[in-house]
């Protein structure tokens, strides 16, 4: 069941940069608090497909096939690359600079899931990370691991919403200066071509 030890080894994942924080971060930045929020729930229930495949033992399937795996993670690829684009272009999805329309908060959140189904590894991830923390007993081991996966889910949008409400925060010192978001948006554009990169590299 859910054990200190889970939840530590879950905070401990959650927190570290991944897609999902980077793509909270710079929409925390160049639109504000509340698609900040929005970014962190569409990456939360990104989480699920993948949820849901290592239940139901699809994650190996993926893992086994290298057509199905290769063709996930090239589109995660063209996603990535798409967004280094959207920091770089004016009026960009990502790009850091005063707005003065709102963006639907469906199309934040959507990219958000994207970012996260669009990843195969996700997964095989969760097969590893959740089996050591199941009982071994057959008749509750999909009770377990959606249990399990909920908590991590939850922890998940937790810590996202900080991360996001942090860059929101900083946001009006930042659009004060145009130098520094010139630096954001190259930034943010080079982080995503370098994780479409790392994604490339990635084998089943």
């Amino acid at each position: 069941m859910i054990s200190a030890q889970f939840l530590l080894t879950a905070f401990v994942v959650v927190i570290a940069p991944g897609n999902g924080v980077i793509y909270t971060l710079a929409v925390g930045l160049g639109r504000g608090r509340i698609p900040s929020i929005r970014a962190a729930l569409g990456c939360t229930f990104g989480i699920v497909p993948h949820l849901l495949a290592a239940t139901l033992g699809l994650a190996a399937v993926l893992h086994t096939s290298a057509v199905l795996f290769n063709i996930v993670k090239f589109a995660g690829v063209a996603y990535l690359l798409y967004l280094a684009w959207s920091a770089l272009r004016s009026g960009g999805a990502l790009r850091v600079e005063p707005r003065t329309e709102a963006e639907p908060g469906f199309a934040v959140a959507r990219r958000g899931a994207l970012i996260n189904i669009l990843n195969p590894k996700l997964s095989i991830f969760f097969l590893s990370l959740l089996t050591p923390f199941l009982s071994g007993t057959p008749a509750t081991v999909t009770f377990e691991t959606l249990l399990l996966g909920g908590a991590f889910m939850a922890m998940t949008f937790v810590v996202f919403v900080l991360y996001g409400l942090f860059a929101a925060a900083a946001r009006d010192w930042i659009l004060g200066s145009a130098k520094v978001m010139s630096w954001l948006n190259r930034s943010f554009a080079a982080i995503f071509a370098l994780l479409a990169g790392r994604l490339a590299l990635e084998r089943a």
